[in-house]
C-alpha cells in the first residue's frame, strides 16, 4: 500500500468526525417558534392535543390534585386503582401491535410464554411547577449546545431544549428533566438469575438538582445538575459502602466528578471508572453505570440521531407497582405482568451510535423518550455482532409532593444471559417535596470521609 492508499481512510475518518462535530452545534430557535410553547404544545415542548383516534387525550395541565386521605410521602396512592386492562399482548397476539412496541418488548414476548404487557387507559398525568414552565420558555431561546453538543450553556431551571432539533439536545432533556429540588429514598437493587431474586444491594440515595433549584438563574448557577450521595445499607458485608457524585451540564470543561468509600480501605478515593460501560457494582456488575435510569453521564461516545417521534406503549403511571413487596413483582425471569401498567403515549427516538474514534461494549442504543416528561422509558442496547443484548424500562409514578411524573424504579435485562437487575423503591420510604434541600457541603468528599470513618 502506498502513502496515499494508507492515508485515505484516515483523512476520510478525519473528514466524518469534523461533519459530525460540526453538525451538532446549535443555537436557540427563535422567538416565533418558541412562542408555540404558549399555543399548540404544553409547557416543556409536547403535542398539547391528542390523537385522531382518541387513544392519546389531550394535555390539559397533568395530574396536580391530591387523592382523598393521601399522607405526606405516600407516592404509593394510586388514583387509576379501579381500571381494568384495555387489551392484552401476548406471544400470540403481537403481530397487531408490532408497530407499538419495542425490539426489546418484542424480544421478551418471544422469549418467555410468561410475559404479557397490560394495556391500560392512557393519561398524561405529566405535570411540573410554573417556574420549571417559565425557565423552559427562556431556555428555548437562550440555551445553546457547544462541543459538538456534549456541553450545553444559557439554561437552566427548565426543559433546556423544548424543540430539540437533534439527538443530543433530546437526550440533554432527559437528563434535565423535573425530577424535583431534593430526593431522599431508599432503594432496593436486585439481580434475578436462574429465577430467584438476590438483593444485590440496600441503598439510602441523598440528591439534589441544583439545576432546577428555583431562587437561580444561569448567572448564578454553579453547573452541577445532579448531586447524588449514595450509602450501602445492606448486606452486611457492603454496608457503608458510599458513592458521591457531582453532574455537570460541561462535560466537556469540567466533567462528571466522582468519589468512591470502601470501608476496607477507609479511605476516600476518585473515582473516575464510575461512569460508562463500566459494570456497576450497585447491581453487581449486572449493568453498566451509564444504564443507571437507562441513561446518565456523558454523551461523547455516540452520534446522537433523533428518529423523530412515534406513539408507542410503554410503562406509566406505576402507582400500583410501587405498592406491592418486591417478592410480588420480581418475576423469575422478568417484572410480575400483573403490576406492570402500559400505556399510549407519544415518544421520541433517539438513536445512538458508537462515534469515531469511541469505544463501548455496546455500540448501539435506542431510546424512547416521553414527550410529556422527557424521560427515557423504555431502552434497547445491542452488543458489537449486532445481537440485541440489553433491554431496559423505567416505571414512571406519579408523586403528589411534587405535580407530575417522577421516575425512581428501573430495570435492565440481559437477553442473551436470561438474567436482569431492578431498582425499585417497593417497600421502602420514599420523599420527594417534603425533603429539605440538602446543604452543598454534604456533596464534599470531605464530608463522606467524616461520614464514612467511626
Amino acid at each position: 500500500m502506498n502513502k496515499r492508499q494508507f492515508l485515505r481512510p484516515a483523512i476520510a475518518g478525519l473528514i466524518a468526525t469534523c461533519v459530525w462535530h460540526v453538525g451538532l452545534a446549535h443555537a436557540a430557535v427563535s422567538a416565533e417558534e418558541a412562542s408555540k410553547l404558549k399555543s399548540e404544545l404544553t409547557p416543556l415542548g409536547a403535542e398539547k392535543s391528542g390523537n385522531k383516534e382518541g387513544t392519546i387525550p389531550a394535555w390539559t395541565g397533568g395530574y396536580t390534585k391530591v387523592p382523598a386521605g393521601y399522607k405526606s410521602g405516600d407516592v404509593r396512592s394510586d388514583p387509576f386503582a379501579n381500571e381494568k386492562p384495555l387489551y392484552s399482548i401476548t406471544a400470540k397476539n403481537m403481530a397487531q401491535y408490532v408497530d407499538k412496541l419495542t425490539d426489546g418488548q418484542q424480544a421478551l414476548l418471544k422469549k418467555y410464554p410468561s410475559y404479557r404487557i397490560d394495556v391500560y387507559p392512557t393519561h398524561r398525568t405529566a405535570a411540573a411547577p410554573q417556574y420549571v414552565y417559565d425557565n423552559t420558555f427562556k431556555n428555548a431561546t437562550r440555551a445553546k449546545s457547544r462541543a459538538n453538543g456534549y456541553s450545553i450553556e444559557g439554561a437552566y431551571g427548565g426543559t433546556p431544549f423544548p424543540i430539540p432539533k437533534n439527538g443530543a439536545e433530546a437526550m440533554w432533556n432527559h437528563q434535565l428533566r423535573w425530577q424535583g429540588e431534593s430526593v431522599l429514598h431508599m432503594a432496593g437493587s436486585y439481580v434475578i438469575s436462574g429465577g430467584k431474586p438476590v438483593l444485590a444491594s440496600m441503598i439510602r440515595n441523598e440528591m439534589n438538582f441544583p439545576y432546577s433549584f428555583k431562587e437561580d438563574s444561569p448567572e448564578t448557577f454553579k453547573g452541577d445538575f445532579w448531586h447524588l450521595y449514595q450509602v450501602t445499607t445492606a448486606p452486611t458485608f457492603k454496608a457503608g459502602e458510599t458513592i458521591l457524585v457531582r453532574e455537570p451540564v460541561d462535560y466537556e470543561g469540567k466533567g462528571r466528578q466522582a468519589w468512591q468509600y470502601l470501608v476496607g480501605q477507609r479511605r476516600v478515593r476518585r473515582a473516575p471508572s464510575i461512569a460508562y460501560d463500566t459494570p456497576n457494582a450497585v447491581n453487581s456488575g449486572v449493568d453498566f453505570f451509564d444504564e443507571v435510569f437507562l441513561f446518565v453521564g456523558a454523551l461523547d461516545k455516540y452520534q446522537w440521531k433523533l428518529l423523530g417521534k412515534k406513539e408507542m406503549l410503554i410503562p406509566y403511571n406505576e402507582n400500583k407497582f410501587v405498592q406491592k413487596t418486591p417478592e410480588a413483582v420480581l418475576g423469575p425471569n422478568h417484572f410480575n405482568p400483573d403490576d406492570v401498567r402500559w400505556e399510549l403515549h407519544r415518544v421520541w427516538v433517539v438513536e445512538a451510535n458508537l462515534a469515531p474514534g469511541k469505544r463501548h461494549v455496546i455500540p448501539k442504543k435506542k431510546f424512547y423518550l416521553d414527550e410529556d416528561t422527557w424521560d427515557a422509558v423504555l431502552y434497547d442496547g445491542w452488543d458489537a455482532q449486532g445481537q440485541l443484548w440489553h433491554s431496559g424500562m423505567t416505571l414512571p409514578t406519579l408523586v403528589f409532593e411534587y405535580p407530575g411524573v417522577i421516575t425512581s424504579p428501573f430495570s435492565i435485562q440481559d437477553l442473551l444471559k436470561g438474567s436482569y437487575s431492578a431498582t425499585i423503591v417497593n417497600g421502602q420510604p420514599t420523599q420527594y417535596g417534603q425533603v429539605p434541600r440538602w446543604p452543598a457541603s454534604n456533596f464534599t468528599p470531605e464530608a463522606m470521609a467524616a461520614r464514612g470513618v467511626k
